[in-house]
């Protein structure tokens, strides 16, 4: 009977461990072409054009207009804030951008990260909205049932 009971815990102890190191089941069902992989945006998306507008001496409030809420604000450092934006399919992100904005005395100061302010220069102007007019609904001609119902005087009631 112990040596049963050697067996059995021997045995589990080998399928349980065999479970951590064995990677190709996962491996191989993640580059099936049957799995979906969503596309995953986190974090806020600072444009080049937002970063643009940035002005030493701006006020928090004002860059939180612009820019957003801030994806990390650290209490040991209040001057600090930092805009990350990840996307990508899955859980491995094929972009990563970031953009941190330090103050001082709630003014901003100074901008560093992956998208910086552009010269006059050489920024892009942004293009105008397109206004696009759509006509008034006209309602279509009526069928051969609500024009007889009608000429007889039980016109169903129109939406």
């Amino acid at each position: 009977m112990r040596k049963l009971l050697i067996f059995i815990t021997a045995l589990a102890t080998l399928a349980l461990a065999g479970c951590s190191t064995f990677d190709a089941v996962p491996n191989a069902l993640g580059k099936a072409p049957i799995i979906y992989h969503p596309t995953i945006q986190q974090g806020n998306v600072v444009r080049q054009d937002q970063v643009n507008q940035l002005q030493p001496g701006m006020n928090k409030r004002q860059v939180k207009f612009l820019l957003g809420t801030p994806m990390l604000s650290d209490v040991f450092h209040a001057n600090r804030w930092d805009y990350a934006y990840t996307i990508g399919e899955g859980s491995t992100p094929d972009e990563i951008s970031r953009v941190t904005v330090f103050f001082e005395n709630d003014r901003l100061v100074r901008i560093t990260g992956d998208i910086r302010p552009q010269p006059p220069e050489e920024r892009v102007e942004p293009k105008k909205e397109i206004l696009v007019t759509v006509p008034d609904w006209e309602p279509g001609r009526k069928s051969i049932w609500r024009r007889s119902l009608s000429a007889v005087g039980l016109d169903p009631i129109d939406d």
